[in-house]
């Protein structure tokens, strides 16, 4: 039985955990699971510079092949999503079907976004004066609110950047395996509009919403998520 794997959203520090519920109803259905720590999270180190999405494609091909899994049921969440996309596009033998579940990837028209980026290189750059930890504290609290990137450490800063200011709207037309999205209805995160797109660009993909659900639905509603990747893997 072709395993699955699973790409976990940011959250950092800790994500993979977060699906346990669901790796435990998808196992008992007979399948298996992997479930790691991406680079950066829980108790993968952080990468010794900024990474890309890239960066991290490949860091699941080398996870691939230590695992021996020469293909496989390939989910991401969120994060996750933009590099099971990337992932599935360059090496498309290895993934049998594609599940995006409340996927990232689309940044065109996010001026918000693009603006906190800007400030944070900003202010980046006078790290050396005596204030710039009151000032810098006062802004991000300001300016990202509701967001990773306070929460986030070290490299993962650079790497949350450079992930964050991606846009891939351009390639999911790229992408030739089976797909299902799976959203929850009221993701404000990754809202059920980039879904229609995605599923507008990708060849004959489906799309599952659920119901009073937000950006986790494997947090949320693990059972009815189980039931949807299992609908449509088997």
């Amino acid at each position: 039985m072709t395993p699955i794997l699973i790409l976990h959203g940011w959250g950092w520090p800790i994500s993979s955990p977060q699906w346990t519920r669901v790796k435990e109803l998808l196992e008992a259905a007979g399948y298996a699971v992997f479930l790691p720590d991406l680079p950066g999270f829980g108790k993968t180190p952080s990468p010794r510079e900024p990474w890309t999405i890239d960066d991290y494609v490949e860091w699941v091909k080398n996870f691939c092949e230590k695992n021996t899994l020469s293909q496989v049921f390939l989910l991401g969440h969120s994060f996750g999503g933009s590099i099971a996309t990337k992932f599935s596009i360059r090496y498309p033998e290895r993934v049998r079907k594609l599940l995006l579940v409340d996927s990232a990837g689309i940044r065109r028209k996010r001026f918000k976004k693009e603006i906190q980026k800007k400030i944070a290189h900003f202010l980046n750059r006078f790290s050396f004066l005596p204030f710039y930890g009151f000032v810098r504290k006062i802004a991000y609290k300001t300016l990202f609110r509701n967001s990773d990137y306070l929460l986030t450490e070290g490299v993962m800063k650079e790497t949350y950047l450079k992930v964050l200011g991606e846009d891939m709207s351009d390639i999911f037309s790229n992408i030739s395996v089976p797909t299902m999205l799976i959203w929850g209805e009221k993701d404000g995160i990754t809202p059920l509009a980039h879904a229609y797109f995605m599923k507008e660009k990708i060849s004959k993909a489906e799309l599952q919403i659920i119901p009073n659900v937000k950006h986790n639905p494997h947090r949320e509603a693990p059972e009815v998520l189980a039931e949807k990747i299992k609908e449509f893997i088997q």
